[in-house]
């Protein structure tokens, strides 16, 4: 643990020595320009604001997704899947409306659905959807765009037609097991001897252990990316030149696509990435900031490398293919149909 929190401080202070290096190298005087009062001040501001927005829905999210983990069993879930793969679809986007939980809690939990049984298209189509049709993620969207409440609508409509269309597409095409196979295997093998045990020693107490750890631990990793999403936010909307900004975010195709490579890099939960979205309303179109929406809690860095811990790599990246040409497409389309 402390050595990760090691390693995690030394890389970012390299990345940011890294910056202030390449800023002295390019202009001495820029630097003055940079940290001047209204700098600051208008950084503290939004840094803080991010923050203290995201954190009850981060919250509220977790405590419901270890409530899940902890109390609910997947033979409930596996037995009501629908043989129809439209109705399969379907259904496992509903999942996200039962189940609200976030990208990190889901992963783990439709690993041992699919070694379970459940159908390949509908674990993914659980994975897709189940972070943004949720009911945790409308009220937190509806809360960071209170003038607008027509992109909450948005979010939740592009998201069940982007997720539709992925789930048929790997419904159509992708006929083998794409989970990594000796390591699912083993993970099987060692779960089912845990759950044997669990039933056995483990009664209410053991579950309740389990929430607050499960809780505390998500909790914290979430935080993480809360506190390097905003701080990224901050710094851009501060220190990005306001013309540049404009020029990005008002352009028909540049506007959606540094948004999606936004919400790639700054990975944060998708409960609270409207409060991120909100604060480029004036300078990005809406529908770069839908675009930003959907995609982000599809696919970012971190659940890349969770999907990749999962899934063999070939079936990450048709996934992750898929994923960017399917919210764009859409995103596009929906922008010139409102």
């Amino acid at each position: 643990m402390l050595s990760n929190v090691y390693r995690t401080t030394m890389t970012v202070l390299a990345t940011f020595c890294l910056i202030l290096l390449v800023l002295l190298l390019k202009r001495i005087d820029f630097l003055y320009s940079f940290f001047t009062v209204e700098h600051l001040q208008s950084f503290k501001t939004i840094f803080i604001s991010l923050i203290l927005e995201a954190l009850p829905f981060i919250l509220l999210g977790v405590i419901i997704s270890s409530l899940l983990q902890s109390f609910v069993p997947e033979t409930a879930i596996r037995r009501f899947i629908p043989r129809n793969p439209v109705l399969g679809i379907l259904f496992a986007c509903l999942l996200g409306l039962l189940f609200p939980m976030c990208e990190c809690g889901m992963i783990p939990i439709v690993r041992r659905l699919i070694q379970k049984g459940m159908p390949v298209y509908i674990a993914v189509v659980f994975i897709v959807a189940g972070p943004i049709l949720n009911p945790i993620v409308f009220a937190a969207t509806l809360m960071a765009f209170r003038n607008q409440p027509s992109i909450a609508y948005s979010r939740m409509g592009l998201a069940l037609i982007v997720t539709m269309i992925i789930g048929l597409i790997l419904y159509r095409f992708v006929r083998h097991n794409p989970l990594r196979s000796a390591q699912g295997h083993s993970f099987h093998h060692h779960h089912h001897n845990h759950d044997h045990d669990h039933d056995h020693h483990g009664g209410i107490s053991s579950k309740v252990t389990t929430f607050f750890a499960h809780t505390s631990n998500e909790f914290f990793d979430m935080g993480k990316y809360l506190i390097f999403g905003a701080l990224l936010t901050a710094l851009i909307q501060v220190f990005m030149q306001r013309d540049n900004l404009l020029a990005i975010g008002q352009g028909p195709l540049s506007s959606h696509i540094f948004m999606m490579g936004f919400a790639y890099i700054l990975s944060i939960c998708s409960t609270s990435d409207a409060f991120v979205a909100s604060s480029f309303q004036t300078s990005f179109t809406s529908g770069s900031l839908l675009t930003f929406l959907v995609f982000g809690p599809m696919l970012d860095f971190k659940s890349t490398l969770m999907l990749l811990s999962v899934f063999k790599t070939k079936f990450v990246l048709l996934l992750a293919l898929l994923i960017a040409c399917t919210v764009l497409i859409c995103s596009l389309l929906w922008e010139f149909i409102m």
